[in-house]
Order: structure tokens, then sequence, then C-alpha cells
């Protein structure tokens, strides 16, 4: 009986023991909630981008150029249908991306992804769609300029060129100020590196 007395004592002496030595560890388990990362969690629709002027023009861009496939898809017979294709696959291509870039832009989903230079992806839009436009305007002027359809198609084939050539302009200054305010704030850390390691060195003790 004594020996059982003894064995429940030294029991409870070690249950308390360790209640106290768990409840004064520094490494208890942790009871706050793990907040799950929701990357697309705080989208929301830019108002002030769209009524920028990136944000109209991208707008008119996008209206301008499925007009513009719309009367180049209203050509029944084309003779010859090189122009016609070009055009079409022109003004396709440039307003699912212009579209696809308004949409980012528009829900800020850029800052979602910050190591993409989205500035300069912009220019190479806006660049490539002027260049492309002019040109299948111009071939398609040259060779389909007959019906009704053709001619709508060429006209606003010419405008959608002279919007892109505008955002291109605005592009190329925005793309010019980011990176020079990059190349500033690079050469003040350089700077500001090379006066620290300096001072470092002079703060060391000659060896003798």
């Amino acid at each position: 009986m004594r020996n059982s007395e003894e064995v429940d004592r030294f029991d409870g002496e070690a249950s308390n023991t360790s209640m106290i030595s768990g409840a004064s560890s520094p490494y208890q388990p942790t009871t706050e909630p793990v907040h799950s990362r929701h990357v697309l969690g705080d989208i929301r629709c830019d108002t002030e981008y769209l009524k920028s002027n990136f944000g109209i023009l991208k707008i008119i861009e996008v209206g301008l150029s499925i007009i513009a496939f719309i009367c180049i898809e209203t050509i029944m017979l084309c003779l010859p249908c090189g122009g016609v294709y070009f055009f079409e696959f022109v003004s396709c291509s440039a307003s699912v991306v212009t579209g696809i870039l308004l949409l980012i832009f528009s829900l800020n989903l850029h800052v979602k992804v910050p190591h993409v230079n989205w500035s300069l992806t912009d220019l190479v839009n806006t660049a490539a769609s002027t260049f492309f436009f002019f040109l299948s305007s111009i071939i398609l002027a040259a060779l389909n300029h007959n019906s009704g359809s053709e001619i709508a198609a060429v006209i606003f084939g010419f405008l959608v060129t002279c919007v892109y050539g505008i955002n291109t302009f605005l592009a190329v200054r925005q793309w010019r100020k980011g990176e020079g305010r990059s190349s500033a704030v690079q050469t003040s850390e350089y700077t500001r590196a090379r006066t620290a390691s300096r001072g470092e060195v002079e703060a060391q003790p000659e060896l003798q």
C-alpha cells in the first residue's frame, strides 16, 4: 500500500511539474488561425486608370480594332485576298492583345506580377500594333478598294493607326521616366554602398 501511495504521489508531482514547465515554456503551440493567401482576392476595377489617357486610348483602340475586323469580315468576295487576310489577322490580334492588357491594367492584375516590366510590354504592343495596322491598311488600300466594306476597313485601319501612334508616344515617355527613376535609384544605392565601405575602411586601425 505504501509503495502504491508513493507511486501515485510521484506521478502527481510529475504531472504538476510537466504542467508548470509547459505553461512557462516559450515553445508553445500557436493557436492563431493561418489565413490562406488569396492572390486574386484584391481584384477591383480601377476607375482612375479607365479615366486616364492610357485607359481611354486603349478603349478606343479595342473599339476601332473590332469595328475594322467586322468591316473586313463582311467582305464576301475578294481578289486578291492576301491583303484582306493580312488585315483580318492584324485587326483580330490587336483587339485581343490590347483588350487583355486593358483588362489587366483596369483590374490591377499587373501589381500581382511585379517581375514583369508592364510599361515595356505596353510599349511593345502599341508600337507593333501601330506598324502592322499602318502596313496592312496600306496593302489593303492598294490591293482591295472596290467595295464599301474594303474602303470602310481601310478608313478604320488608318484611324486606329493614329490612335496607336499617340499611345506609343505616351508609352515611350512613360517608359523613359521609369528607366530614369530606376537608374537614379541604382546610382544612389551604389554611391551609398561605396561611401559606407569607404567609411568602414577608414575606421579600421592601421596594421603595424
